[in-house]
């Protein structure tokens, strides 16, 4: 009997050299966002990321697009205060979204971060996926649930990445894909596989690529 959620498999050659060929369309940083009157139009087929400050975002989205400073990483959790835009070649948005669970943020902040993030999710029609990024050392943890409920609640499909892959044992990361498969259960936006990356060592990455490049 195949688990509920399993990893995605490598897609096939094909799938594969799409998303190769999207990604060297080249990517650029549009604009950031602060406020829903800021959002550029939503003429393009739009994808986000979410994901706990810290979790590796900026650094998968530099390793899926080959620019090293692209996305800007951070040690300082809550440094990205805005709703990244960037452009993929001429037909894609790639959205980095203000890292969540942050400890050092004033909570004004916080309630700011949260009302724009709402809206943006509940209100972007070209919004096709978010990736909610999950370290694999840790699986899902609330503030992850948190988030999982505001896409079920925007009817916004989402599918879980795990980052850092490379810095777990694979006996740990079995039991870590259990516990996560576990949390996605009751949640109707989950999309029905995961994909597990490093993007210290490349795992994943061509797989996400054809994924986005193939909504």
């Amino acid at each position: 009997m195949q688990l509920p959620f399993p990893v995605m498999d490598i897609p096939d050659a094909p799938t594969i050299e799409r998303g190769r060929m999207l990604f060297a369309g080249g990517t650029e940083f549009l604009k950031g966002v602060v406020a829903m009157s800021g959002l550029p139009a939503g003429d393009r087929l739009e994808v986000c990321f979410a994901g706990r400050s810290n979790v590796g975002k900026s650094t998968l989205i530099n390793a899926l697009t080959g620019r090293k400073a692209l996305a800007r990483a951070s040690n300082t959790p809550g440094r990205t205060q805005e709703i990244n835009f960037f452009t993929l070649g001429d037909s894609h948005y790639l959205v980095d979204l203000p890292g969540y669970g942050y400890a050092n943020a004033p909570l004004p902040v916080v309630e700011k971060w949260q009302a724009l993030l709402k809206s943006y999710l509940a209100g972007r029609q070209n919004l096709r996926r978010a990736f909610v990024l999950i370290d694999a050392r840790h699986g899902i943890k609330a503030v992850d649930a948190e988030i999982m409920a505001l896409l079920d609640s925007a009817a916004v499909t989402f599918q879980c990445v795990l980052t850092k892959a490379d810095k777990i044992k694979p006996q740990a990361l079995a039991a870590v894909l259990d516990q996560v498969r576990s949390k996605l259960a009751p949640h109707p936006a989950a999309f029905p596989e995961l994909i597990v990356t490093s993007s210290e060592k490349g795992d994943g990455i061509a797989t996400l690529r054809a994924v986005i490049a193939t909504l």
